[in-house]
């Protein structure tokens, strides 16, 4: 059977106090349609007008592979210009993806095809808006994001499947210890619980992302992501309110995500065997118990 996933909320659009007591504080995630309407990037952000806008500027590539511990974090697979990029995940199925990028520093004119949703949450991180871009078959692997942050991420042009999962499963989730991602040797829209009996019954959320949808994933969620034609979202990042969340925040990016990369880089393949080790070791434990955690 395998995961217990249940569909996300949608909403055409939310008051600023239904969004606060429903979803927000109890950190639910939503995904609102409607969002975009007054946004002039939902009918101009065509594959042609982003080539127009950013040209030719080479940009680094990512592919599904999984991360190779004798290599520097976060290896580029290839890199190619932009236009050239945008004509191919248009075209053909691929794997390469663009991540985290600042496309604004090379265009900051698209800023004012946004709306920041200040009006829902405030706590806005206006200077690290981020665009992702990827062709039918790219995956995100299974991760969340460190820093803590919520996320506003919405969808440009085709569909992107999403799946997510609360914090409190990371252990059946076969989480590496001190790192940002689970372990990639299953898949998770059909994840083989023959192999990975941990991840039987946990249960997440899902959605299909279609052009202008915006999904807010709260802090701390897991999420994975597959494209299932080539397109592009835009994440917006906020921070909690909660001064534990900020603490939580600045101990991840300092502690947990700075040792684990100097582990990482000094022992290479050897610290990447333990660490799949004690993931496996701890989602037995929690499986055995009965518990997410």
């Amino acid at each position: 059977m395998g995961f217990n996933l249940h569909p996300i909320d949608t909403v055409d659009t939310i008051s600023p106090s239904d969004f606060a007591e429903n979803y927000l504080k109890p950190r639910r995630p939503l995904v609102i349609k409607g969002l975009t309407n007054n946004w002039p990037a939902r009918e101009k952000w065509a594959p042609e007008y982003l080539k127009e806008i950013v040209g030719n500027k080479v940009v680094p590539l990512y592919d599904n592979s999984k991360a190779d511990p004798s290599k520097p974090i976060n290896s580029k697979a290839a890199e190619m210009p932009f236009s050239d990029y945008i004509d191919l995940i248009m075209s053909q199925p691929t794997e390469l993806r663009i991540f985290f990028f600042n496309i604004f520093k090379l265009a900051p004119q698209l800023l004012n095809d946004i709306v920041i949703p200040k009006g829902l949450m405030g706590g806005f991180i206006e200077s690290m808006p981020a665009m992702f871009f990827g062709g039918s078959n790219s995956v995100t692997f299974l991760h969340y994001d460190i820093d803590l942050p919520h996320i506003f991420h919405t969808h440009f042009i085709g569909r992107k499947h999403v799946i997510l999962f609360e914090n409190k499963w990371k252990r059946r989730l076969y989480c590496l210890p001190n790192a940002t991602y689970a372990l990639e040797d299953y898949d998770v829209s059909n994840p083989d619980t023959t192999k990975f009996p941990a991840l039987e019954g946990v249960e997440g959320t899902e959605v299909f992302l279609e052009h202008g949808d915006t999904l807010f994933m709260p802090t701390g969620y897991w999420h994975w992501m597959k494209y299932l034609s080539g397109s592009y979202s835009l994440s917006l990042r906020a921070w909690d309110a909660s001064i534990t969340r900020k603490a939580a925040s600045l101990y991840n990016l300092a502690i947990k995500g700075g040792v684990d990369s100097l582990l990482k880089m000094a022992l290479k393949e050897n610290y990447a065997q333990y660490r799949e080790k004690v993931a496996v070791k701890w989602a037995d434990r929690a499986l055995a118990k009965g518990k997410p955690f």
